[in-house]
C-alpha cells in the first residue's frame, strides 16, 4: 500500500465499491466495504488522493476523508462517464473515476461544509412548498370550476373563498372539502413564510450577500422593490441609451451631464461592472469597447437608473 496514490469510490447507500492504483495506473486492490467498513479501512489506509463523483452523499464522505488526513475531490458524474471501460458495474465504475481523475485537465467540484448544505436543503424545501402551495390553489379553481364558478387566476381565490362559499349555493360535503384544501394552502403559507424569515436572517448576517443586494435588480428570492419582473431591465437596454457601441442618435440622450451609465456586465465572467463614458458614442475605456462593436457578456448602458442603485455618474468634462 505503500505506492497507493489514487482510490477512487463508487457511492452507494450501504455498500461502497473502492478500486485502488499507483501513479502508473497499475490496480492495487479492489474492495466492497460497508460503510463503517469503508472508513475504517481509510483511518489505517496512508494519507492519498480518494476521488468520486459528485452525488447524494460525496460531499459528507469528503468531508469525513479530509478530517482522517486524506485529499477528497469529487467529479461530475458527466466527466467520468466517456472513461467507462466493458459492462458497466460498481468497480468499473470506481476504476474510470480513477481514470477520469489522473487526466490533468480534469475539472473538480468543491466539497460543500456543513452550512452550504444546509443552505442548499433549505431552499430545496422552500421550492417544494411553493409547487405544493400552487398545487393547491389549481385544484381549488379546478374544483369550482366543475361546479360552475370561475375566478381571476392566482392566490386571490383563497383570499376570497369565504365570500364565494357565501354567494353560491354549494353542496354541504363539497364546502367541507373545500375548506380543507383551504387550510392546507394556510399551512403551505405559514411554512413559506417561515423560511423566508430564516433566508433573510441568513441574508443579513452574510457580508457577500449584503453586497450583491446592492447590484441592479438583485434580490434574495423575491423581485426587488424597483423591477417589476425579471425582464424589465432588458427593457431599459435600448440601442438609443446605449453609448459603447456608438448606436445612440443625436436626438435620442439627454445631455451628457444628467445621465447615468451603469455597465450591466457579465457576473460569470467578472467583467468590468462600471462604465466611464465622456459622451454618447464614444469608446468605453474601462471596457475597451471599440466603436460599433459590442463586448462580450452583453456590457450596456442603463438610463434614467433607479436612485437606489447607486449608479455612476457621467463625467461632466
Amino acid at each position: 500500500m505503500s505506492d497507493l496514490a489514487l482510490v477512487g469510490i463508487d457511492l452507494g447507500k450501504h455498500t461502497f465499491h473502492l478500486h485502488g492504483q499507483d501513479k502508473p495506473g497499475r490496480e492495487l486492490f479492489r474492495k466492497k466495504l460497508s460503510r463503517q467498513q469503508m472508513m475504517r479501512f481509510f483511518a489505517n489506509l496512508p494519507a492519498c488522493t480518494v476521488v468520486m463523483e459528485a452525488c447524494a452523499g460525496a460531499h459528507f464522505v469528503a468531508r469525513e476523508l479530509t478530517v482522517i488526513g486524506h485529499q477528497a475531490k469529487l467529479i461530475s458524474p458527466q466527466f467520468v462517464r466517456p472513461f467507462v471501460k466493458g459492462n458497466k458495474n460498481d468497480f468499473i465504475d470506481a476504476q474510470a473515476i480513477c481514470e477520469a481523475a489522473s487526466r490533468p485537465t480534469m475539472r473538480f467540484v468543491s466539497p460543500k461544509t456543513e452550512a452550504q448544505q444546509i443552505l442548499s436543503v433549505l431552499h430545496r424545501l422552500r421550492e417544494s412548498l411553493i409547487r405544493d402551495r400552487t398545487k393547491a390553489v389549481n385544484q381549488m379553481h379546478g374544483f369550482l370550476l366543475e361546479f360552475g364558478i370561475s375566478l381571476p387566476q392566482g392566490l386571490a381565490v383563497m383570499k376570497r373563498l369565504s365570500s364565494v362559499l357565501v354567494e353560491h349555493e354549494l353542496p354541504a360535503r363539497l364546502t367541507v372539502l373545500l375548506q380543507r384544501l383551504h387550510d392546507h394552502f394556510v399551512y403551505l403559507d405559514g411554512q413559506i413564510k417561515e423560511l423566508d424569515k430564516d433566508l433573510a436572517g441568513q441574508l443579513a448576517d452574510d457580508d457577500l450577500g449584503s453586497r450583491l443586494l446592492s447590484m441592479p435588480c438583485v434580490a434574495d428570492h423575491r423581485q426587488p422593490a424597483g423591477c417589476r419582473n425579471g425582464r424589465w431591465p432588458a427593457i431599459r437596454l435600448q440601442p438609443r441609451f446605449c453609448c459603447l457601441s456608438g448606436l445612440g442618435t443625436q436626438n435620442s440622450t439627454a445631455p451628457a451631464a444628467r445621465q447615468t451609465c451603469w455597465a450591466s456586465a457579465s457576473v460569470t465572467t467578472r467583467t468590468c461592472a462600471a462604465c466611464w463614458c465622456n459622451a454618447p458614442g464614444s469608446t468605453c475605456s474601462t471596457l475597451n469597447v471599440k466603436k460599433g462593436r459590442w463586448p462580450t457578456g452583453y456590457a450596456r448602458c442603463l438610463r434614467d437608473v433607479i436612485p437606489t442603485w447607486s449608479p455612476v455618474r457621467w463625467p461632466t468634462n
